[in-house]
């Protein structure tokens, strides 16, 4: 018999609790809140049918080649045309997703014992992705505005013990919904400047705004201080892959070279099909859909909990763009507990816990309105109130 020895960081890994609760409602009839999936209706199918052929006909060979590490140049040139602030392409790394992103990020920057600041709550994500590093994670206190720059301050350490990087998801948090304020966004820039503490922005969902745009970028107010990483998952597809990171300079290479050690480059022919499909203005036309549809059903999961929580002690954020919104349920109750209680009723969610990097608070819960239709969210939101009265 062949006895495996597993390294260190291989026993710090976990498997993502969302991925399980997936598993466990993964059955017909069950209306499920608990994934982040886009929706599939959003998937612009006809103009990816095009853009493969277009591909194939026009630079078939050199899109099944090998190729560059950076990624395609095009594809590069195109997210730095389409950031609001000055970004040379040079700058830009095409990763396979955002959560190899975050991999590269933590492996670059993060040994063991490293402090790392996240919000209350923070992307679990996030936390899967660095956790292999055996960093520790050390969690700010967090308003509807984001980070409390007091609580920042005072988490950041001194000495060996001082913060490496702090990790902020400024627009439409998953999971919590919420977005960072202007004031508060400059008040976090330039603290970190002060205290010499770089920040990685991760802003998958900026592009899902409801009312209005959301405000200027972290690293547009510190280009040299903040790393920023963005998706085409949520806006075009998430099969694809198609992340990227916007790194100073001075670190740019190192990524670079972790990457290479990763998977030499992103698939050559998604890159170029995701550049052949965003030219031309694409995005400007195809996103407003997106946000159209994703609002009607955050509306309608909001009236949604204002009728079937009426007399129950249970909180919840109001979303101005993005994909989740955060419920605290009351005080003392398991939302854990709870899911066993929703899912016999045929309705699933994620319990809040595994979003905190330290003590978590177990009474909140993530629900993501996207992938379920408007029945579905009254069908499902009531059988989460029915579970609710049941245990308390």
């Amino acid at each position: 018999m062949t006895t495996w020895k597993l390294a260190e960081r291989a026993a710090k890994m976990n498997s993502s609790a969302i991925r399980e609760i997936l598993k466990l409602t993964d059955r017909p009839g069950i209306i499920s809140m608990a994934g982040g999936l886009p929706s599939p209706k959003a998937f612009p199918l006809d103009a990816f049918s095009e853009a493969c052929q277009t591909v194939m006909q026009r630079d078939g060979a050199a899109a099944l080649q090998y190729s560059t590490t950076e990624g395609f140049a095009p594809l590069r040139q195109a997210i730095a045309d389409f950031l609001p602030w000055n970004v040379d392409p040079e700058q830009v790394l095409i990763t396979t997703g955002s959560q190899q992103a975050l991999d590269l990020i933590g492996k670059v920057f993060l040994d063991k014992g490293s402090r790392l600041l996240v919000e209350k709550p923070t992307y679990l994500g996030a936390l899967q992705a660095f956790t292999p590093m055996e960093p520790v994670a050390v969690g700010v206190d967090s308003d509807d505005e984001g980070m409390l720059i007091a609580d920042f301050e005072k988490q950041v350490g001194t000495g060996a013990d001082k913060a490496r990087l702090a990790y902020v998801l400024p627009n439409f948090q998953n999971p919590t919904g919420r977005t960072m304020s202007d004031a508060r966004r400059q008040a976090l820039v330039e603290t970190a400047r002060e205290l010499d503490i770089p920040l990685i922005e991760d802003n998958p969902y900026g592009d899902l705004w409801y009312e209005q745009e959301p405000h200027l970028p972290l690293a547009a107010r510190n280009p040299e201080g903040v790393i920023y990483m963005g998706s085409f998952s949520k806006v075009l597809a998430p099969g694809l892959r198609i992340g990227f990171i916007v790194a100073p300079k001075s670190v740019y290479g190192k990524l670079t070279q972790a990457k290479q050690a990763a998977d030499l480059h992103t698939p050559s022919f998604n890159q170029r099909v995701v550049a052949e499909v965003i030219k031309d203005g694409f995005l400007d036309r195809h996103v407003p859909t997106i946000r159209a549809m994703y609002k009607v059903q955050r509306d309608v999961m909001l009236m949604a909990l204002e009728r079937e929580m009426a007399g129950l002690d249970v909180q919840w954020t109001r979303p101005v763009g993005g994909m989740f919104l955060w419920v605290k349920l009351p005080e003392g109750m398991d939302a854990q507990a709870l899911l066993a209680k929703a899912v016999e009723r045929n309705m699933a969610f994620v319990p809040g816990a595994p979003f905190y990097a330290g003590e978590p608070q177990n009474n909140t819960l993530r629900l993501s309105y996207v992938t379920v239709s408007a029945e579905q969210i009254n069908i499902g939101i009531a059988a989460l109130a029915d579970a609710i009265k049941a245990s308390l």
